[in-house]
């Protein structure tokens, strides 16, 4: 068979298009400041183009993909090996998968043939889905432990009598369960073909090479003869309020409204995505001012998803006491609906715009995402989508606001989540369609990409050897690492410490709570205004903290990091404190809490880590519960961190950890100068940690009305992470359960299907004494048993130590290679400096524990799971509704 040419089309932005002959198209997206490559394939199908009896196919589809070919089976695992990270996703209107791997030619050939291989030859077979239908489920009965996400399902459902959109994407019980295979492989014939496809390959690569590759690989993929059939189903204007109402257990009320709007390619979608940010950003947004400032609601959130076909706006609000659901209600659809006939201010327009643009300009930075991020334009129908929306942005106007508010947000098009009968005239909106894309299209202009950045392979080396350490004025120790970014992108992580264990007993209240209330104003900025500057910078500033210290992360652009600094630094030196933003934060987080309070998953660790943990009460070291911060939350007042910052905050003990395109010496005397003459006030001696060695046990936790169950169990030692048994600690941990060709996984997940996640984790202090194992999954209580006597058949069959040499090396080589790939991200690099300077070390720890690790033998494995891995040692608890289990 011939092999298909590549025949460039356009280039905008840096992003080159091709297509082969056989109907691929092809997106090249370069990128030399990487050190990775990433390949994305986006499929023009999902769940809009599913048949009767056919709900989550095209998810189920995507999840067997992962079994691979004939040539390539278990992908997951394949793709680990390789020190690559890999996912794939399922929307209405598309599906995707991406590799992530260490920047290659030959990485990339392999990717690519991979990509080329399942194409056509994934083998979607009944022995495979035997397996994997039960994960699906599982993911299934996932979802429906959130309230909230299947009220949301509901409100779609409801909101859509005939089109797709009102079926989940992951589609309903009975279709995963009894779909054959034979169907399923039809499926996939139909769609899984070059001319349904967009290959995306973005990162570190040559474009040449890479174009030369993909005609070897897909341009082997022969050319279809099927014709795609055309979806033409239109949802018809609504004719009147609808109205469903979800009761299960819980303990937030939720009120949600939707509204049926236009296309992602229409030209009113800037106007709509303006209505939803003006009516509920926080804090300036007019829901919010009347649902949230007057505390009648938690949270209110509010957006649109750009769709092929015309989508839904909706609005979600929580509320924390059920006597306001009503008045919350009347309040969310009097102020939508009567919002296109308010006047409307500029400004909160214009906030909007800025905000957004921000949000495109810094993802425009991340090459890696943006070859994922391209998929949502794709399936809107076209990838230039991604350029021509911001062009639109800058367009719209008051009058686009007000009259597309008109149009569309009316009581006749609502669906408030009672069926109500209508008297008099009917108001109804206007038919939509999908857009002209063509249209909408047109403006964009070829070009190229400012600011590319350096070639900078981030390997432990050129890290080391770019980075430069200094003290700073006011007990701060720094490293910088300069390098031209894309987009002149900067990190920023400054960690402050302070108090002593006996000055802190009782405080960790109001230190936890010290960082949220930081964020929300100064003495001379409003929270408002501090998001407006903090939008204006291109900036995200985020404060945290507990009672031993505070942490300050700042992400922006080379121009704007000054600007940003000074805010961050306004924030943490001359913080308002305001008993009003208390409030506000107060309910947002007890919302947050309150449902975890029904979520297995959190409240499954949570038993495990106050288990095993023995440190009284008043102690920060302390791990609270989800009742002790509802509690805490409730008490804690302004007066309370206010004193807490009198008595503690201030620099004297720090690091600071700069990544990026930057002036090291301009940000060294501009931290200097914000920071050197603020000052801790009490002395500070660091909390050391231990293991306590408690007694294993097992706890069962009864939630009801839950789908899925959460095993957890884990044991803690006395070790750091520079003893000689922490590398062999590690690797055992990594061939029981810590990738996906690891013991647990092949069994419980590959073997059994029993579930949707399981892994095992070992950790070791750096300072102290205080490490441990842990392992988790997530099952359907009636596979609970069979789960949990799995997963203890492998922690006992790995405590006898007995290990295969190529296991053993596939552990370590899957491990290597995924720390090879976190480095790429400058956030992790970022992090790992700063955590250094704490720690005392250099890039050389990173290495000698690599050295560590290329050392273990399988009789250091079998001495360490000897010594250490005891089935009476482990605490064990689930959480789930213990009466689905039976």
């Amino acid at each position: 068979m011939a092999m298909a040419k590549a025949t460039k089309v356009r280039m905008v932005e840096g992003i080159t298009e091709y297509h082969l002959d056989n109907g691929l198209q092809v997106l090249l997206f370069p990128d030399d400041s990487q050190s990775t490559v990433t390949v994305n394939v986006t499929y023009m199908v999902g769940s809009r183009l599913e048949g009767y009896g056919e709900t989550g196919m095209a998810h189920l589809l995507e999840h067997m993909m992962f079994k691979g070919s004939p040539r390539h089976r278990n992908v997951l695992k394949l793709v680990e090996e390789k020190g690559g990270q890999l996912n794939g996703s399922t929307e209405f209107d598309r599906t995707n998968y991406y590799e992530t791997l260490p920047a290659s030619q030959v990485n990339l050939d392999w990717a690519l043939d991979l990509e080329a291989d399942r194409m056509v030859n994934a083998e979607v077979s009944a022995d495979d889905l035997k397996t994997e239908f039960s994960v699906v489920r599982n993911e299934f009965e996932k979802r429906e432990n959130s309230p909230p996400n299947v009220l949301h399902e509901r409100v779609w459902s409801t909101a859509y009598l005939w089109h797709n959109y009102g079926k989940s994407t992951i589609g309903s019980r009975a279709d995963i369960e009894k779909v054959p295979a034979p169907t399923l492989r039809k499926f996939y014939e139909k769609y899984y073909q070059p001319d349904n496809a967009t290959l995306i390959v973005s990162g570190k690569f040559d474009d040449k090479a890479a174009l030369a590759s993909i005609e070897k690989t897909f341009g082997m993929v022969a050319k279809p003869t099927r014709v795609l059939p055309v979806a033409y189903t239109i949802e018809p204007v609504q004719d009147g309020e609808r109205e469903v109402t979800l009761r299960r257990k819980g303990d937030v009320s939720v009120v949600e409204t939707a509204y049926h709007v236009v296309s992602g390619t229409s030209p009113d979608a800037p106007a709509v995505d303006a209505v939803n940010d003006i009516l509920t950003r926080d804090p300036s947004g007019r829901l919010y001012k009347k649902l949230v400032a007057s505390k009648l609601a938690a949270s209110v959130s509010g957006g649109t998803q750009g769709l092929h076909d015309p989508g839904i706006a909706e609005f979600s609000v929580q509320v924390r006491d059920p006597k306001n659901v009503d008045k919350v209600t009347q309040i969310l659809e009097s102020e939508v609906e009567s919002f296109g006939a308010s006047k409307i201010d500029p400004a909160d327009l214009e906030r909007w715009r800025v905000s957004t643009l921000k949000e495109i300009e810094l993802q425009m930075t991340d090459s890696q995402g943006m070859a994922v991020f391209l998929s949502e334009f794709i399936a809107q129908g076209d990838w230039r989508v991604l350029f021509a929306y911001p062009a639109a942005v800058k367009k719209v106007t008051v009058e686009d606001v007000a009259r597309v508010a008109k149009a569309y947000y009316k009581p006749t098009n609502r669906t408030l989540g009672k069926f109500v009968p209508i008297s008099g005239e009917i108001d109804r909106a206007p038919l939509t369609e999908p857009g002209n894309i063509a249209e909408y299209v047109k403006g964009v202009k070829e070009g190229t990409t400012k600011d590319q950045g350096e070639q900078f392979a981030a390997t432990l080396d050129n890290i080391e050897a770019r980075t430069a350490r200094k003290e700073l004025k006011g007990g701060i120790k720094a490293a910088f690492l300069t390098k031209k970014t894309r987009g002149g992108k900067v990190h920023l992580a400054l960690h402050f410490h302070w108090g002593d264990e006996k000055g802190l007993q009782n405080r960790g209240r109001a230190g936890s709570m010290m960082g949220s209330l930081m964020e929300r104003g100064t003495l001379t900025k409003t929270n408002q205004q501090v998001k407006d500057l903090e939008d204006k910078l291109k900036a995200h500033i985020s404060l945290g903290s507990d009672a031993t210290g505070l942490q300050i992360d700042i992400e922006t652009t080379k121009e704007n990091l000054g600007p940003a600094i000074d805010l961050a630094a306004e924030l943490a030196t001359a913080p308002a404190f305001s008993d009003k933003e208390l409030d506000l934060v107060r309910q947002e987080q007890l919302a947050a809490y309150e449902q975890q309070l029904q979520n297995p998953t959190a409240v499954a660790f949570n038993t495990l880590q106050n288990s095993i943990s023995k440190w009284p009460k008043a102690d920060p070291r302390y791990p609270d519960s989800v009742a002790d911060h509802v509690d805490d939350l409730k008490k804690v007042t302004a007066a309370e961190i206010k004193q807490f910052y009198k008595d503690f905050a201030g620099a004297g003990h720090g690091e600071l950890a700069v990544v990026g395109d930057f002036d090291a010496a301009a940000v060294g005397t501009q931290v200097e100068k914000l920071f050197a003459g603020w000052q801790t006030k009490k002395p500070y001696k660091r909390l050391d940690n231990k293991a306590w060695g408690v007694a294993g046990s097992e706890k069962s936790i009864n939630i009801k009305d839950k789908e899925q169950t959460t095993l957890a169990l884990m044991f803690d030692v006395p070790m750091k992470d520079s003893d000689a048994d922490y590398a062999a600690w590690l690797m055992a941990s990594e061939v029981l359960g810590g990738y996906s060709g690891s013991r647990l996984w092949m069994r419980i997940r590959e073997k059994e299907g029993l579930t949707y996640g399981v892994q095992s984790f070992a950790f070791a202090g750096s300072l102290d004494d205080a490490g441990g194992f842990g392992a988790f999954l997530i099952v359907a209580p009636q596979n609970l048993a069979k789960a949990k006597a799995s997963m203890l058949e492998e922690f006992n069959r790995m405590a006898t130590g007995e290990i295969a040499a190529d296991e053993l090396g596939k552990a370590k080589e899957t491990w290597v290679k995924e720390q090879d790939t976190s480095l790429s991200d400058d956030n992790t690099q970022t992090e790992m400096l700063v955590n250094q300077l704490y720690r005392n070390r250099t890039v050389q720890f990173a290495k000698d524990l690599r050295a560590k690790v290329a050392a273990v033998t399988p009789a250091d494995i079998q001495r360490v799971a000897k010594k250490y891995y005891d089935q009476k040692r482990l605490t064990i608890v689930d959480a789930g509704d213990q009466s689905k289990a039976k």
